[in-house]
């Protein structure tokens, strides 16, 4: 007799419940992600801007991916330690930092021996946010403006005008560069590591100017007591100060500078984990309570995110390249 071999029910229905695992496994792998605590490097000493706009972003982004974001500052070398610390970090997701102009645009062109190449050691995820730069000087100072400070600072012959700022090459520093070219006068820098450092030295009398991220500086400037903003960098009066004038508009038309704050993952960071990071910040940042926070130490959210934050950088990279060129800055 012979028997007909035929598929039985029982393994037609087998059949489409292993597909169906296979179909549900696939997507929950990818949902997983992340499935423990983030790290966030910062480069930058603690109360610093870097710093507020991290932690502020660190908060939010937490809500959207579900985890925990452990912010570790990592400073030192103008924000090369923590960056460097950044590319070498395992690519998985679970390791990202907040880049600025200053280590992702300006370091390359000051340091002969970088731990890592802007270009190539990072994955962009989202640029954080701007802010203004602000001039101050001591309350007491016979400076009220920035007329004043030129005016100060041309006739000045044996002692330049001092001024302090977060480092070499940071936006800050630049700024000072900007100013001098811009106002045909010459001034003595003076790079601390951070505003912890910088500005008890401008309220003991050590500097007589101190350039800073408005943020950092905000709640000295606006309490007026120790500390007097003359002008802010950007191209308009910012909302948090408006009685602070701008640089444009004290006598040097056109002067617009403006730091900026970025997160990156290293290199080779799993596309599916990227994209989650980047959906993550679009939401954080559009968020009103993150839009709240950065107004209140007078950053902005920034709109670009991914490819377009490269692109973003690469404009800038030629901008700053330009004048450290023209002004022979170097880092020590």
């Amino acid at each position: 007799m012979t028997f007909t071999s035929r598929p039985t029910k029982p393994t037609g229905l087998l059949t489409l419940a292993t597909l169906a695992v296979c179909c549900f496994a696939g997507p929950a792998q990818a949902a997983g992600y992340p499935d423990h605590p983030i790290t966030m490097i910062v480069p930058f000493p603690p109360a610093g801007t870097t710093d507020l706009i991290a932690r502020n972003v660190a908060q939010a982004l937490e809500k959207e991916l579900g985890q925990t974001i452990v912010v570790e500052n990592r400073a030192g070398a103008g924000g090369n330690v923590g960056m460097g610390a950044l590319a070498r970090a395992k690519a998985d997701g679970y390791t990202i930092g907040m880049g600025t102009v200053g280590t992702q645009t300006i370091n390359q062109f000051l340091y002969k021996d970088m731990p890592f190449d802007p270009q190539k050691d990072f994955a962009p995820i989202a640029l954080a946010g701007t802010t203004p730069n602000v001039i101050a000087v001591n309350a007491k100072s016979d400076i009220k403006s920035l007329k004043d400070l030129i005016e100060k600072a041309k006739a000045a012959k044996d002692k330049k005008l001092s001024y302090a700022s977060p480092g070499i090459g940071s936006s800050v520093h630049l700024t000072g560069a900007y100013l001098e070219d811009a106002a045909g006068i010459s001034m003595l820098h003076v790079p601390f590591k951070g505003v912890s450092g910088s500005m008890p030295a401008l309220i003991g009398g050590q500097v007589d100017i101190l350039m800073d991220n408005l943020p950092s500086t905000l709640s000295q400037v606006k309490d007026g007591g120790k500390v007097r903003g003359i002008a802010v960098t950007s191209a308009q009066r910012d909302p948090s100060v408006p009685d602070i004038p701008t640089v444009a508009e004290s006598g040097l038309p056109g002067f617009d500078v403006t730091a900026w704050f970025a997160l990156y993952a290293p290199a080779g960071t799993p596309p599916d984990a990227l994209e989650t990071l980047v959906t993550a910040a679009k939401k954080a940042l559009a968020s009103d309570d993150l839009k709240q926070k950065l107004q209140q130490t007078s950053a902005r959210p920034g709109t670009v995110f991914g490819r377009d934050l490269s692109a973003f950088e690469t404009k800038e990279r030629e901008r700053w390249s330009k004048l450290i060129q023209d002004k022979h800055i170097q880092s020590k």
